[in-house]
């Protein structure tokens, strides 16, 4: 199902441990994704992408290009190319300043963005000498000089940053030169506005990582001003009880309108304030105060705005994530709060409790502050001016919504996340978000009731890679990835994936419905009349499913598993017998359950019945398959529904078993036979000088040897001789003196013996389990002694060894080898209440 003209995409099933919050991936299996498609070239770190939805485009910044591809499907072949690198010379320039020959001396484009109806913006690293020029949209060609881009875009690629245009002015965050303060700014038009470095630092060792415009002025009724807001991570000089950390996560603002003050703060932001957001998990005293990512969504109105934020600890070498989502109330709420007080005074972490100056410092300018004449903010008093100058930082923290992360999860980096709206056949609105990974994986979640149900997590690329940037298309209904090697289209949702109601409906994805026979996308349904979805609770709507039926006929006394493949991961199996649950698992109850089925231990006529396998999820029973096992006395263990090969009385495991034994016997026979003629010829045949054999005639006649050289062939005869009967095991019959009777032949020589049935010998250098295999009483190809033999994938079957073999150090038993197994297996099911799910 995968488009011919593009790579493979994957995708893989989750389990889920709620003790932890974390998902763990259980069963990978590479399967193409429907609807992948992908774009790379020559070049690399496709970390820029900007998406014109109106004209069904999307721009992509890489180093030293920019692409222009189709939005409906980036790998067709009318991608447009601009080619902008750094000169050789440039390059060996930035070699000069000592920076990375690999990484830092390319041109990485980090910003790209429409400036107006006809060009776009961007700007480029440039071997550490950024640049910036115009593109016209049309011809999709450099349409300008290169301007100077050290005040407007980072000097190495992987600094903080983040920019938009708003009106064709530029605000941008970021630390520009590797000597100078991180800063925000305002570039075109002239005056540049930005942040006060002195008596009070606004910004230490911050880092950027997104920007966002909300239009507050949109409805207002007080003639509020346009806000941009900021985030970043910065190291901390406050100490409170609550937050005592080195670096924390903060959110920072301007208004637009802010042209700085006359002569206090003059070409300085006059509106900026900044506070703290928490996210955390104050049961386990868990913060996590390091914010990688950030998404705003808008709402109906701009107050209905809401920010969801990718955080991590700051522990560094350690994979922890957690997903948190603040609202703009809140943000707005803290920013009218107290003030905290000046850092420079040495009451660090206290709450500011002085007088407060009118109007109120960091306010933009309303209708109110222009009936008292104050109509920009250059108009602005001193006293609120010093005032903002030395309390940028509010005493109040920003807490998130649900006072805990909708997501944790360890053992993974997010790096970037984005989300919209999904309206539900309910009515309701469902909020879905994809979370790209450092190593290259995708998932995508819903919120539901306050916390992130996993919908499924896709492996987006062969070889582990971070994913740089995210962007969802509404109108493609498509998702695109960023990373180092390429870019990659997948579309929101692919619901004919899901083959079962159950599977549609426990899946929880808003965007799919039942309809009896298929699982659909409801988007694409004009009638919805007839279509099941429960993103709620993801339980309701299904009936009983057909069930698969099996029967097993065993031997009594056998053990036999009975298999039980559940598709979903996160359900639980559930074991019945003849409609009564199986209570314990362990050895006396003579039942063992692991992730591939039920073992039944050493099977009696009573634990005959009807044993079905249920999947337990979000609290309903799916029969899987049902078995019809018979116990019986007189014959042999067979599967079933798969036949045994037909096979002869001949080679029966009892007629084996026979021909075995009647070997045996016969060799034995032969053995002692032989030994009788052996001493007869050595005692009665002792005393004749010519024609005759003994046992030391070898020693004589090397004594009585002359010649050295028919001396030492004979020595070396007689060594070659007597290791080849200590090897075989024999004693070797040499001739004495004189020559054997010409009416007489030497006797045959004796035939092999069979291996002794108990020996510490093993001259081939075998372990005692891997002989030669035989039949097995169940007619299956098995090992003697006997071990675990894997059939159909999971299931097993047992042939039983001696007591002798049992005790062998290389050979365990059957039920030690599965103990051991399903003991190691057991760490990984699943709790009985999981929380989220998967695919």
């Amino acid at each position: 199902h995968t488009h011919t003209s593009t790579p493979l995409c994957v995708w893989s099933l989750l389990s889920h441990s709620l003790s932890t919050g974390e998902l763990i991936r259980a069963d990978t299996r590479l399967l193409s994704l429907l609807g992948c498609r992908r774009f790379q070239s020559s070049v690399v770190n496709y970390s820029t992408l900007l998406l014109e939805e109106d004209m069904g485009l999307l721009y992509v910044g890489a180093r030293g290009a920019v692409f222009a591809l189709n939005a409906t499907d980036i790998s067709d072949s009318t991608a447009r190319t601009i080619e902008w690198e750094a000169s050789e010379e440039q390059k060996q320039q930035c070699l000069s300043k000592g920076k990375d020959d690999k990484t830092e001396c390319y041109n990485h484009i980090r910003f790209l963005q429409r400036f107006n109806s006809t060009h776009l913006y961007m700007c480029g690293t440039h071997a550490f000498q950024p640049l910036c020029a115009y593109i016209d949209e049309e011809s999709f060609k450099v349409s300008s000089e290169f301007e100077e881009g050290r005040e407007k875009c980072p000097y190495g690629p992987a600094t903080g940053y983040t920019g938009l245009i708003v009106d064709q002015q530029m605000y941008t965050a970021s630390q520009y030169e590797f000597q100078c303060s991180p800063d925000i700014r305002r570039n075109d038009p002239y005056p540049m506005v930005r942040t006060e470095e002195a008596p009070t630092r606004w910004f230490h060792e911050a880092d950027f990582v997104g920007s966002a415009l909300v239009r507050e002025s949109e409805g207002s009724t007080t003639g509020d001003d346009d806000k941009i807001y900021y985030f970043f991570t910065e190291k901390s000089q406050e100490q409170t009880s609550y937050y005592s950390h080195i670096r924390v996560a903060r959110v920072g603002r301007v208004c637009k309108g802010d042209r700085g003050g006359l002569l206090t703060l003059q070409k300085r932001w006059t509106s900026f304030l900044k506070a703290t957001l928490v996210c955390s998990l104050p049961e386990y005293n868990l913060h996590f105060n390091v914010l990688r990512s950030i998404y705003t969504l808008p709402g109906h109105t701009p107050h209905d705005t809401l920010f969801y934020g990718v955080f991590s600890p700051e522990w560094k070498n350690v994979k922890i994530s957690a997903v948190c989502r603040f609202s703009l109330s809140e943000v707005q709420r803290v920013f009218d709060g107290p003030y905290m007080e000046n850092q420079d005074s040495g009451a660090e972490g206290s709450e500011y409790t002085g007088k407060v100056p009118d109007p109120r410092p960091g306010s933009c300018i309303t209708d109110q502050l222009r009936s008292r004449g104050i109509n920009s903010s250059t108009s602005l008093p001193d006293d609120m001016l010093n005032f903002v100058r030395r309390h940028p930082l509010m005493s109040q923290q920003v807490m998130s919504t649900e006072q805990r992360p909708l997501l944790f999860r360890r053992t993974t980096d997010y790096t970037q996340l984005v989300a919209h709206r999904v309206e539900g056949l309910d009515g309701q609105n469902y909020h879905l978000l994809f979370m790209g990974t450092d190593d290259g994986w995708l998932h995508r979640a819903v919120e539901v009731k306050g916390h992130l149900h996993i919908i499924e997590e896709l492996q987006l690329f062969d070889q582990p890679q971070r994913v740089d940037s995210l962007v969802i298309s509404h109108t493609q209904m498509s998702v695109y990835v960023g990373s180092p090697s390429g870019v990659v289209q997948l579309p929101l949702s692919t619901c004919n994936r899901y083959n079962s109601c159950y599977d549609c409906i426990f899946s929880r994805d808003p965007y799919c419905g039942w309809d009896g026979q298929d699982c659909l996308d409801i988007t694409a349904q004009t009638d919805r009349s007839n279509l099941t979805q429960d993103v709620l609770y993801g339980n309701r709507g299904c009936d009983n499913e057909p069930v698969q039926h099996r029967s097993r006929s065993v031997m009594v006394v056998d053990d036999v598993l009975l298999q039980c493949e559940i598709s979903s991961n996160l359900a639980t199996p559930v074991w019945t017998l003849d409609g009564s649950e199986l209570q314990g698992y362990g050895l006396e109850s003579g039942f063992r359950v692991g992730t591939d089925g039920l073992l039944v231990i050493e099977s009696q006529p009573e634990q005959s019945g009807e044993y079905t396998c249920h999947a337990l999820e979000n609290g309903v029973r799916v029969a899987v398959v049902k078995y019809s096992v018979t116990v019986r006395l007189d014959i042999a263990a067979t599967f079933c529904p798969s036949p045994s090969p037909p096979t002869s009385e001949l080679l029966s495991p009892r007629s084996m078993e026979a021909m075995y034994l009647s070997l045996i016997t016969i060799l034995g026979g032969l053995c002692l036979v032989l030994t009788v003629v052996l001493l007869y010829l050595g005692f009665c045949l002792r005393g004749s000088h010519r024609g005759k054999y003994s046992l030391r005639a070898a020693a004589a006649a090397a004594a009585s040897a002359n010649h050295t050289d028919r001396k030492r062939k004979h020595r070396k005869q007689q060594q070659k001789r007597n290791g080849d009967t200590h090897k075989g095991g024999f004693l070797q019959i040499v001739p004495r003196e004189g020559q054997p009777s010409p009416n007489k032949d030497p006797p045959p020589p004796a035939p092999p013996l069979p291996p002794p049935p108990q020996t510490p010998h093993n001259p081939l250098n075998q372990s005692e389990c891997d002989l030669q295999d035989f039949p097995s009483p169940n007619g299956l190809s098995a090992t003697l002694p006997s071990v675990l033999r894997r059939m159909h994938g999971n299931s097993y079957m047992l042939l039983r060894q001696s007591e002798a073999e049992s005790s062998s150090p290389l050979c365990r038993s059957f039920t030690e080898e599965l103990n051991t197994i399903l003991e190691k297996r057991k760490h990984t099911q699943l709790l009985p209440k999981p929380n989220e799910s998967s695919l």
